[in-house]
């Protein structure tokens, strides 16, 4: 190759790679899904770990000491207040039982002579035939007797208890826990465990916790506890095995004073439960709705989370600016309450937020892509350079 035809190719080159630094890159608007902030009606729903238990837990103490002798009842068996659950061994009560009764009787019979004896005691004191402190021993007799008398019907009062105590009876409606003491077994009122438990489950008490803040929250939206407890609207319960309860339950009480080692707050629910399926000592989950009108609501995913603070990307001018937002502690897992930050009519980016940066072009979904910048003319040259 001459040295004219190597200067000149150098010289094409030149061009071009002058041409090519000066070329825009022009960034590309994206596509994505937007959505227009507008005011709505939400009904949020909060989870709580619940225990369950009977309306009344009563565990079953005897009165008296013995040997059992019947068990009238099976575990699990549903029962009603007064019926018969076990019977101690009767024949010491009612020997003891038969002696106070005897002990009356002898008591009554000595009452009755130290009647006779004062009132013959006075009509001799009036004729002048014994003296003062003869009629006065008479009636201290009969005074003493009579104390005799109440003290012996007390003992037969307490015998006839004793022995009522033997047969043991429900105190309330309810299902039979467990049977740890069977015929034979020696029982007393100082067993550390109890001959059973009546559940009372017709309906059932659900509990569970809130946080101090939520109850704060809970509070102001009604405007005092004791309006919340009338206004709230019903709850539902979570089984353990996932499924939910096919009866609304309703809360009924709010613990007044809050747990200093947890700083949450005890509630009670009351669910019916004709089919009893619920016992006592199971577990679930209490679902809280919770009705907000007029709010603003989007979606977490298009969301993003920095030092604890929640961002949105908003679109101004065409493109994506983050945007901090306020949004409520309660959340249904798919949705924020925003409390401040948008309003209505401002749109946000509702998709890929994750990828995307301050500043990034945007535009909505179904809109008209724009048109790249032309390219400038030395570039066009250099293009044309290139080719030949």
């Amino acid at each position: 190759m001459s040295k004219w035809k190597y200067a000149a190719a150098l010289a094409l080159c030149g061009v071009s790679l002058v041409g090519c630094k000066q070329a825009p890159t022009g960034q590309m608007q994206a596509e994505y899904a937007v959505q227009t902030i507008a005011r709505t009606d939400r009904v949020l729903e909060s989870d709580y770990s619940a225990s369950i238990r009977g309306r009344q837990d009563i565990d079953i103490y005897p009165q008296v000491s013995g040997f059992l002798s019947e068990l009238c009842v099976s575990e699990g068996e549903v029962v009603r207040k007064g019926q018969t659950l076990f019977i101690i061994d009767q024949v010491p009560y009612k020997a003891a039982l038969q002696v106070a009764e005897a002990n009356v009787k002898s008591a009554e019979a000595n009452v009755a002579t130290a009647q006779l004896t004062y009132d013959s005691r006075r009509q001799l004191y009036e004729r002048n035939v014994v003296s003062e402190f003869d009629l006065s021993t008479a009636e201290n007799a009969l005074l003493t007797a009579k104390a005799q008398l109440a003290q012996a019907e007390a003992n037969r009062v307490n015998a006839e208890n004793n022995l009522s105590y033997t047969v043991v009876k429900a105190p309330s409606d309810g299902m039979v826990g467990t049977l740890p003491y069977r015929v034979g077994a020696l029982v007393s009122s100082a067993m550390a465990q109890p001959l059973t438990t009546i559940s009372d489950n017709s309906e059932m008490y659900v509990y569970f916790s809130m946080t101090e803040n939520q109850l704060l929250g809970l509070t102001r939206r009604y405007g005092s506890v004791a309006g919340a407890l009338r206004n709230m609207p019903a709850v539902r319960l979570e089984l353990n095995d996932g499924s939910l309860y096919d009866r609304e339950g309703r809360i009924e009480a709010i613990s007044g004073v809050i747990d200093p080692t947890t700083g949450s707050v005890q509630l009670r629910a009351v669910f019916p439960n004709e089919g009893r399926l619920l016992h006592s000592g199971g577990s679930g989950n209490v679902i809280v709705p919770v009705e907000l009108k007029g709010c603003i609501v989007v979606p977490q995913s298009a969301t993003f989370d920095i030092q604890d603070k929640v961002f949105v990307y908003k679109l101004v001018d065409g493109r994506a600016s983050a945007t901090p937002i306020e949004v409520m502690g309660t959340s249904n897992g798919r949705e924020y309450v925003v409390t401040a930050g948008l309003e209505p009519g401002d749109v946000i980016v509702a998709e890929g937020v994750g990828l995307m940066r301050e500043g990034t072009p945007v535009k909505p979904k179904g809109a008209a892509v724009e048109a790249a910048p032309a390219a400038e003319p030395a570039a066009a040259e250099a293009e044309t350079v290139k080719e030949n």
